[in-house]
């Protein structure tokens, strides 16, 4: 019978094959113990030479890091072991054999293993991560088609910028100028108005010269945009959505957040409603906490958007920001006229804003004036206007960072390791 590692619990005292990679190893005189993958886990195969022909243990004994094959052997139930069975081995069957395998089990600077990260992520917490990375973006489309969000993609190549262009990747388009896309929301509000609610899921780019552990060149995002939707219900759908992830993540990849070692003790404590706090509340909050450098009007810092996480202890959202840090389509708040209906999201224990929203204006005079005030071409955003021309409703949405959502829910410092391949100020490779 040929299945898989993850599949290896169902034949219990049974004889299977299973195509793996061999990780690590080590023997005695009598016994080999070998560390298999194969994509779907990690699992121990155990060689007793009393068990085996000679050639069979000999083998055991001289396969090489990462070379590929084909075992065979009875599944046992090992209460030891995280998966809680290991294999008796009886055969081995060698696929292709793999000589001076770069990444060893010794220690690795971070360098070396980016350059190798075509290889790094077969290791098993990197396998671990994508595997928190994969659950994250199941769960999303579930939320969604569970709620009644209808998945539209945007383009990639645009010909205008939500955010402007100081911070946009620059291209022709045939005899055009193109950017490659920082947000799909332009496009996505488009989409509200024909279907009510819209989602998307897709790369975004920003050229952005940053080297801190919170960005990434390139990094994908999950947009949401609801027609008839003011700026609270839009934080309501945030906060159910990101609930929603945190369970769903809990539930179905204890084994992933267990060999990352991850405390899941504050994970388990997210649930709805999350807390929130006003910009001008935020910056006297971080006066009274000894931030001196920080005055009304200027955006937040890590270490800003750190001291008011850790003491709400859950994600929390920032609201209300000033006009003149947000981009020109916030719809302006009624209550104070300086600062906009906006919203971040900023994840505990250090990770950062994992979400940016707000509602959107609305009014067709308003948005033409923020256009010009921006010094944005109104060319560009023709169609843009015309959401406003006919049949303008309020509508809402908001954007989340898959790596820094990776990043929080996994434990991991550093977001390049939360994307496959990561785009960063100097890597371009592999």
């Amino acid at each position: 019978m040929k299945t898989t590692i993850k599949e290896a619990k169902h034949y219990i005292n049974q004889e299977v094959t299973i195509g793996t990679w061999l990780t690590n190893k080590r023997s005695s005189g009598k016994i080999a113990f070998l560390q298999l993958r194969d994509g779907t886990g990690f699992m121990q195969g155990v060689v007793v030479k009393a068990d085996v022909d000679e050639d069979t243990f000999q083998l055991a004994k001289d396969i090489t890091q990462e070379t590929s094959l084909y075992i065979t052997g009875i599944i046992s139930e090992d209460n030891r072991s995280d998966l809680g069975y290991e294999m008796q081995v009886k055969s081995i069957e060698i696929i292709a054999e793999a000589h001076d395998y770069p990444i060893t089990p010794k220690n690795h600077g971070t360098e070396f293993l980016m350059d190798h990260r075509h290889l790094w992520l077969r290791s098993k917490k990197q396998h671990a991560v994508m595997k928190i990375r994969n659950e994250i973006i199941r769960a999303t489309y579930e939320f969604f088609n569970n709620t009644g969000f209808t998945k539209i993609d945007p383009p990639i190549l645009t010909a205008s910028a939500p955010e402007g262009t100081s911070e946009l990747f620059h291209t022709k388009y045939f005899d055009q100028d193109a950017f490659l896309s920082q947000s799909g929301q332009l496009y996505l509000e488009a989409a509200a108005m024909a279907h009510g609610k819209v989602f998307s899921f897709g790369p975004t780019f920003r050229a952005e010269k940053s080297k801190t552990r919170r960005h990434l060149i390139e990094f994908w995002m999950i947009e949401a945009e609801k027609a008839f939707c003011n700026h609270n219900e839009s934080l309501e759908i945030q906060e159910q959505y990101v609930a929603h992830v945190v369970k769903s993540v809990l539930e179905n990849c204890k084994l992933e957040l267990n060999i990352l070692e991850r405390d899941t003790e504050k994970l388990e404590k997210v649930a709805t409603p999350f807390p929130r706090i006003t910009y001008d509340d935020a910056v006297e909050f971080l006066k009274e906490q000894g931030f001196d450098d920080i005055e009304w009007g200027e955006d937040f810092g890590a270490p800003h958007e750190t001291a008011i996480a850790n003491h709400y202890d859950l994600p929390v959202f920032i609201t209300n920001y000033p006009t003149k840090i947000k981009p020109f389509y916030m719809q302006p708040n009624p209550d104070n006229e300086d600062t906009v209906l906006c919203a971040d999201l900023i994840a505990p224990e250090g990770y950062g804003e994992i979400i940016g929203g707000s509602e959107r204006i609305n009014d067709l005079a308003l948005l033409e004036q923020r256009i010009n005030e921006f010094e944005l071409d109104a060319e560009s955003y023709s169609y843009y206007l015309d959401l406003r021309r006919y049949g303008s409703v309020p509508h809402s949405g908001f954007g989340l960072g898959l790596e820094r959502t990776v990043a929080w829910l996994s434990g991991v410092e550093h977001v390049r390791e939360t994307a496959p391949f990561s785009r960063l100020l100097n890597r371009l490779y592999p």
